[in-house]
């Protein structure tokens, strides 16, 4: 096929033929020939260096060139690769034929030259499968006849390809961003509560506890905080988050005694897309990517299933996590908190919690002390719970010294969380201005008003009345005399023999 450097030579030996045929050999002078020879030289390079087919070979999508009868002239090697159909299979073949012979389905040549104008298709390769959109253009000479059809094959299987995956991405950035959302939602929240989350007390227990979070604040280390229930654990775990170097990352909480064991491990780990009856359709994060790069507080993490705390600790040890249905590892940095009221090593001995995860949890542990044993700090908490329902309720409700001593001689079997209800009762129920005394405290703990004690009953039925509250309250708490023998700081067999005595009920 003719191009502009071929064309120009044949152009100038025309020319050159003319002259010799006006001139005859006068007009052979040779410096003219070699002008003219020189010229046919140069034409012809330039011919050799805009070879339109070597051009073409290097283009991505396919090519092909038919005249206008549909006899096929020329394909690059794109149109090979994409259909493949070798040039020599249809080369100097008409495409009708082609057609018949079921090498192609829906060609455009036989549409170009009968309309004359641009046809556009989505073919399908018969030999690969290969889906193509195809656009097929008509060269027309002077008389407007088509005397060559270029056809341009562009693959689209790999935009489909990528069009899938575009949306596999958008899908995995609008999970990220609802979950950046809720992530900065739970860190507002906790820098709004932050004030109001402080570690209170001034015993040497909690100094004690204060420091050990210092300790351990910026180390990226397993944390466990044990305590009875309402002692404040979830204080603890909020005030290593925010003292350590994740204080501006997420801090997710999970209650592992909340959630039904049986969506657990998805709320954990996150599912894929019809993982099980029920699940989300795009699938779903799980709380450990939510938490990654920051800190996770598995609270209550005694009352994980047993099944449960296998995948757990691989996630802890491993810092990846795979979701329910799925097979693709997940690399996280995630901080990992856990709290329990819960013996758990007694637990491991009775099989009810794998060894091998408490001793992976119990890197650092931290134990908060019941209230009872730290009566100094129930006047510092009162103060700040009393403090705090005053702003809330609008009053300025005050608390009597003969008060306050009875609430440091109280047991406090429901801790911190006992004394913070207490507190916003006692402004709810009492005047504006009101001086809480004995007698509107007194109800409220079940015990005697300390001057009515004082008048009609002796100090011995007082004092028996208060142990036989302390030692009541403890079994509650410890669940077993051996428990409680060591939250009252006595020998168990003088538990169990003032519980006889007192005609309380021991559970065994």
């Amino acid at each position: 096929m003719p191009v502009p450097g071929e064309t120009d030579a044949a152009a100038i030996l025309d020319g050159l033929i003319d002259t010799i045929a006006a001139g005859g050999a006068a007009a052979l002078e040779p410096v003219a020939l070699r002008r003219d020879l020189e010229a046919v030289r140069d034409a012809l390079r330039r011919a050799r260096e805009l070879d339109f087919r070597e051009i073409g070979d290097h283009l991505y999508d396919g090519i092909y060139i038919a005249d206008g009868s549909g006899r096929t002239l020329w394909v690059n090697r794109a149109y090979t690769r994409i259909t493949g159909i070798a040039a020599e299979e249809i080369v100097g073949r008409n495409v009708e034929d082609l057609l018949e012979a079921g090498l192609y389905r829906n060609a455009v040549t036989p549409e170009v030259i009968r309309r004359r104008r641009q046809v556009n298709a989505v073919g399908e390769s018969v030999r690969n499968g290969t889906k193509m959109l195809i656009s097929g253009n008509p060269l027309l000479d002077r008389a407007g006849q088509v005397k060559m059809v270029v056809v341009v094959d562009r693959e689209i299987t790999d935009l489909s390809a990528m069009q899938a995956e575009l949306e596999a991405t958008q899908e995995k950035m609008k999970a990220v961003a609802d979950a950046t959302v809720k992530t900065s939602r739970e860190i507002e929240h906790l820098r709004r509560q932050a004030p109001n989350r402080s570690l209170l007390g001034r015993s040497d227990a909690i100094r004690t506890v204060l420091t050990q979070i210092e300790q351990v604040a910026d180390l990226d280390v397993t944390v466990l905080i044990g305590g009875e229930t309402g002692v404040g654990k979830e204080v603890v775990a909020d005030e290593i988050h925010r003292r350590g170097s994740r204080r501006a990352r997420p801090f997710i909480k999970v209650n592992c005694a909340a959630i039904p064991a049986s969506l657990l491990e998805s709320e954990l780990f996150g599912h894929e897309k019809g993982a099980f009856t029920g699940a989300s359709g795009s699938g779903r994060m799980g709380l450990f990517e939510l938490a990654d790069k920051g800190t996770l507080l598995l609270d209550e993490i005694g009352e994980m299933p047993i099944e449960l705390q296998a995948k757990l600790l691989r996630a802890i040890q491993h810092k990846e996590i795979t979701r329910v249905g799925g097979t693709r590892r997940h690399r996280l940095d995630v901080r990992i908190l856990a709290s329990t009221n819960r013996d758990l090593r007694d637990l491991a001995r009775q099989g009810r919690f794998r060894e091998d995860l408490f001793y992976r949890l119990d890197v650092f542990p931290i134990v908060l002390p019941p209230l009872r044993g730290r009566p100094e700090d129930v006047e510092v908490l009162a103060g700040h719970f009393l403090a705090a329902g005053n702003a809330k309720y609008d009053k300025t409700v005050r608390l009597a010294r003969r008060a306050l001593d009875m609430m440091m001689r109280y047991a406090w079997p429901g801790n911190v969380r006992e004394l913070q209800n207490l507190m916003e009762r006692l402004v709810i129920v009492s005047e504006r201005a009101a001086v809480i005394d004995e007698a509107l405290l007194a109800p409220l703990l079940d015990l005697p008003a300390g001057r009515c004690a004082v008048s009609e009953r002796s100090l011995q039925a007082i004092v028996a009345e208060v142990e036989r509250r302390a030692i009541e309250g403890a079994l509650a708490t410890g669940g077993s005399t051996r428990r409680a023998a060591e939250l009252l700081g006595i020998d168990q067999s003088t538990v169990v023999k003032k519980a006889k005595r007192l005609g309380l009920r021991i559970e065994r």
